[in-house]
């Protein structure tokens, strides 16, 4: 077979381990990959090219993707999908494995609605995709704010301060909780519940009470700005508090052991579900399996905030 690769919509550490364990196990099989460059609008303003395995070399632990990749609103039209469609046949490509967020799988699963063989594999540092209990990215993320955080504990802890961290999630707080579990975070501010400032106050001020000098409060974008929260806490404690945003230092940086791991058996399982002809689908890490869901469970599906997590990082830091 024809096989392709494309990365769509944000970068995700472990894409390139995915796009490495795409191709080898491609070639393996006897099949030809190509690689197409900037996700969707790669299928209307490119063209692909051919994937050896010396080509992969060296990516295993790289962040970003070699694959580049873009946000293509205009694949939203039907003409412009059409297009998309056109190419694929021209260039004589037999399937296409998609590596993205929720946009992203949302077009492979239009792409496949039309009749081409896709497959999808989640990449998001969000981790906020229904049907997988990780997303490529996520653990790398985590990791990466868990470092920022440990740093600024050093300022935070001298000068005896709130700190309030914003870190990336604009629809899910799944990053904003697991980096404030690991982190000892005082609250986690997310998208899904609204603000309670009198609850983080009486919180707050219940760690000073008993010898705490200094607290860490973490925010997901789509729940508020730091700054805004930082200064809404000193008026309501008394007490100095600093902010920072991470930004985009999320997202890069060499991906965690556990995403490179990830990204390989979801390449391995991509591989095998084009072999086997059946397109239509997302692979998922689902209570420790690799399994895979129908692409049209996934873009209707909810994905799962972990509250659990959130309540337990609020416990335990008090």
């Amino acid at each position: 077979m024809n096989l392709a690769i494309l990365t769509s919509g944000g970068d995700a550490p472990g894409m390139n381990a995915a796009i490495r364990g795409f191709v080898r196990r491609g070639l393996a099989d006897g099949h030809t990959v190509f690689g197409i460059p900037r996700g969707f609008e790669g299928l209307i303003h490119a063209e692909p090219h051919t994937m050896t395995a010396a080509s992969v070399a060296n990516i295993l632990m790289t962040g970003g993707t070699i694959l580049k990749t873009s946000r293509f609103l205009d694949f939203h039209q039907v003409s412009i999908r059409e297009m998309a469609l056109d190419s694929l046949k021209r260039w004589q490509i037999d399937a296409v494995a998609v590596l993205g967020g929720n946009g992203s799988l949302a077009g492979a699963n239009t792409l496949s609605e039309s009749g081409f063989p896709i497959v999808g594999i989640p990449a998001s540092i969000d981790n906020d995709i229904a049907g997988t209990d990780y997303s490529l990215g996520f653990d790398t993320a985590v990791n990466n704010i868990v470092s920022s955080i440990d740093k600024i504990r050093d300022t935070a802890s001298s000068h005896e301060r709130i700190f309030v961290v914003q870190v990336m999630g604009n629809r899910s707080g799944n990053l904003a909780i697991a980096a404030g579990l690991a982190c000892g975070a005082e609250a986690i501010i997310i998208p899904e519940q609204s603000s309670d400032y009198a609850s983080i106050e009486q919180r707050l001020l219940q760690t000073y009470a008993r010898g705490k000098k200094h607290s860490f409060v973490i925010v997901a974008e789509g729940a508020g700005e730091a700054k805004t929260v930082a200064e809404e806490l000193a008026q309501r404690t008394g007490r100095e508090a600093k902010w920072a945003v991470l930004g985009h230092t999320q997202r890069g940086g060499p991906p965690t052991s556990h995403d490179r791991i990830l990204a390989a058996l979801f390449a391995d399982k991509a591989v095998d579900l084009l072999t086997e002809g059946k397109g239509g689908f997302m692979v998922s890490l689902c209570s420790g399996s690799i399994t895979s869901i129908p692409l049209v469970n996934v873009i209707h599906g909810q994905n799962q905030t972990l509250f659990h997590w959130q309540r337990l990082a609020e416990l335990l830091a008090r």
